[in-house]
């Protein structure tokens, strides 16, 4: 491992000294740090990236359930009840001796009403969860054995299709919601009104950047919904067009597989992508783009299902966790847990939409020692475009099943209105009330889901989801260093991570630590410019104002027009994308102006739709805002037909730009 435990033993040192500085803990005089210390020398960095962040689930666990058993913190040394590790803290929260809840009264006993936690307590469980957490998501690789264990679970669950079956009744209750779910909200859908669009990621070609517009294949499955002109070219493209000599439509039988890799996640585990074909990918981003749309917009799922706004999510987690009313669900694997033929029922009311998803929808995968798994019975892995909408839709069926069968309510649209008001589905983070979580653990469980038990609170005072952890209505989620320790100035990526991480702990009061981070990206940049969060210089926050703490390092631009304004800008490093040679021309180059013309006019029509009651200067306010921040995340470049991004490849130049 290039970076030495060193250092990252110093940064958990800095974490632990803050934490305690945050709490009311007399822990100084406690040997957790030497634990710590013992620990990493014995057992590595795994320590750090494994045990801990388990320590921190089993006391997440513990809060939910109001006290520590014997099947908690089973690695650890106990002092009575609680762990020896971090007992000066926990001792705060738990009963030495019984282990019991005794700072406040038991969730489990007093209905999770306000008040109940004293307000240093949730501090507590926020320092208690830093310490164990910091280096829960580094991106370090697995060892081979534990990614021959991730591969052999992707296989396993779909050898378990073959054998799997949802109950009769529940697949009838599954079809009649799906029903009156879905059939009305896709009644739309014309193939001809989708716009096909590349996405910035790796494809099982390997063909990246302005090739992928290109075509030299293209599966024969989608030319009945998806024709190659009009689709991959513009209508018009001449048969005899060299674009088109190059092209080799594909039959079914030789279709070319998703690629199975895996990608770091975390040290416990890699995370599983399957690459799609590029003529795939580019015609699923379509179908997909008018599922956000539709399902966003639609009056039975719109805030209830969200792909673009993380935050009702992670508002009612924060209520959730103060009142109880509301549980958060998490499922492993829930990518490849989605049974192809559930997940094409909910579109059995639009006969072409449910073809179309047919037509670009792999059906086999090739894994990394060249096994070819054929058929594949899962809808998708992730890697697919349509995986996440298609997923949410599933869960977000089962749910309302299941609420409406608990409250022993008849099927209809609005029953599940009335239901569906408690439901929050992104992706395979779900809320549901709490008076029914138990039924819809159960149904999802029938329906070849599989709980991930860690994560999900269904008692207690702690929530999560969406990347909010919450505590007795208080933001509990801890700041993650996901780079390893820079080593030299040209880890552009490691020094642009540990800038922002250091940033996250500043504005958390986590000061040494935030100095030390500091300190070891200056030794490769030089002194950091104080800058405002929505600069996109590389640099430090303040709360005294970028200003008033870094005058020597400002510069002011006058400009003279219709009005005279003032533009503070600071002297430091920019973090800018790599370019390379990448020259397209001809029809290719047609269809991709086209299609990001396209793509603008959809995000502004959607922006006027949403606002469609307000005045219109605030419409068109709106409007201006969502295409200048579409552009900017698209990177828009005046050069993109000569030269295009390596995707996740970043650099730093050192300019002068806005210091907000």
């Amino acid at each position: 491992m290039k970076s030495s435990a060193s250092e990252y033993l110093e940064v958990v040192r800095a974490v632990y000294i803050d934490a305690c500085a945050k709490c009311s803990a007399d822990v100084f005089a406690l040997r957790d740090l030497e634990t710590i210390e013992s620990r990493v020398e014995n057992e590595g960095l795994s320590f750090l990236t494994i045990a801990l962040p388990q320590f921190a689930s089993d006391f997440e666990r513990a809060l939910a359930t109001g006290a520590i058993d014997s099947a908690h913190f089973r690695n650890f040394k106990k002092c009575g009840a609680i762990p020896a590790f971090l007992q000066g803290m926990l001792s705060l929260i738990f009963n030495q001796k019984t282990g019991k809840v005794t700072s406040y009264e038991s969730p489990t006993t007093c209905n999770n009403v306000a008040g109940d936690v004293p307000s240093d307590i949730p501090t507590v469980v926020e320092s208690v969860r830093q310490i164990c957490c910091t280096f829960k998501k580094v991106e370090l690789a697995c060892t081979p054995k534990r990614v021959q264990a991730a591969l052999r679970s992707f296989t396993k669950i779909e050898q378990d299709f073959q054998t799997f079956s949802a109950p009769d009744d529940l697949s009838r209750k599954f079809s009649r919601v799906s029903r009156l779910l879905w059939d009305n909200m896709v009644r739309d859908f014309d193939p001809q009104h989708i716009i096909p669009s590349h996405g910035p990621g790796a494809t099982a070609d390997r063909i990246s950047g302005n090739q992928k517009y290109v075509w030299r294949r293209w599966h024969d499955r989608l030319e009945p919904y998806f024709p190659i002109i009009d689709n991959g070219y513009p209508l018009g493209t001449p048969s005899y067009s060299e674009e088109l000599e190059i092209v080799s439509v594909i039959p079914e039988d030789d279709e070319q597989p998703v690629r199975v890799i895996t990608v770091p996640k975390t040290l416990k585990s890699p995370r599983i992508i399957a690459i799609e074909p590029v003529c795939m990918q580019y015609v699923q981003q379509g179908i997909r783009d008018y599922l956000y749309d539709r399902i966003e917009g639609y009056w039975l799922t719109s805030r209830r299902i969200n792909f673009r706004d993380q935050t009702i999510n992670q508002r009612l987690a924060l209520k959730a966790s103060r009142t109880g009313r509301y549980s958060t669900i998490d499922l492993s694997e829930a990518s490849d847990r989605v049974p192809l033929s559930l997940a094409m029922e909910m579109f059995r009311g639009n006969s072409d939409l449910h073809d179309c998803i047919l037509a670009c929808r792999s059906t086999k995968a090739q894994m990394p020692d060249g096994q070819i798994i054929d058929p594949l019975r899962k809808f998708a892995s992730m890697g697919s475009a349509l995986c996440f909408p298609i997923e949410a839709m599933f869960f977000y069926t089962i749910c309302v099943v299941a609420l409406l069968d608990s409250n022993s309510l008849s099927y209809s649209q609005k029953n599940i209105n009335k239901v569906s008001r408690g439901i929050r589905v992104y992706g395979d983070d779900i809320i549901v009330p709490s008076a029914n979580a138990e039924v819809v653990l159960d149904y999802l469980q029938k329906n070849n889901c599989k709980v991930n038990s860690n994560k999900t609170f269904l008692s207690g005072s702690f929530r999560e989801s969406c990347g909010v952890d919450a505590f007795a209505g208080y933001r509990v989620t801890p700041v993650y260093i996901r780079q390893t320790p820079p080593e030299n100035k040209r880890q552009y990526p490691n020094l642009i991570s540990w800038v922002a991480t250091a940033n996250l702990f500043y504005l958390k009061g986590y000061w040494q630590t935030a100095s030390l981070m500091f300190k070891k990206c200056e030794r490769y940049l030089g002194p950091l410019p104080y800058v405002r969060e929505t600069s996109p210089v590389l640099g430090r926050y303040s709360f005294l104002g970028y200003e008033s703490v870094d005058r020597w390092l400002t510069k002011k631009n006058h400009s003279t027009n219709a009005s005279n304004y003032q533009s503070p800008e600071v002297w430091g490093w920019v973090p800018s994308p790599v370019h390379r040679s990448d020259e397209l021309d001809g029809w290719a180059a047609m269809m991709k102006c086209f299609i990001k013309m396209s793509k603008t006019k959809m995000s502004k029509d959607r922006m006027v739709k949403h606002d469609v009651n307000a005045d219109l200067s605030a419409v068109l306010v709106s409007s201006f805002s969502a295409l200048a921040s579409l552009e900017e995340v698209q990177s828009v470049d005046e050069r993109h037909l000569v030269r295009s991004a390596l995707h996740g490849a970043v650099t730093l130049k050192r300019r002068w730009a806005p210091a907000h």
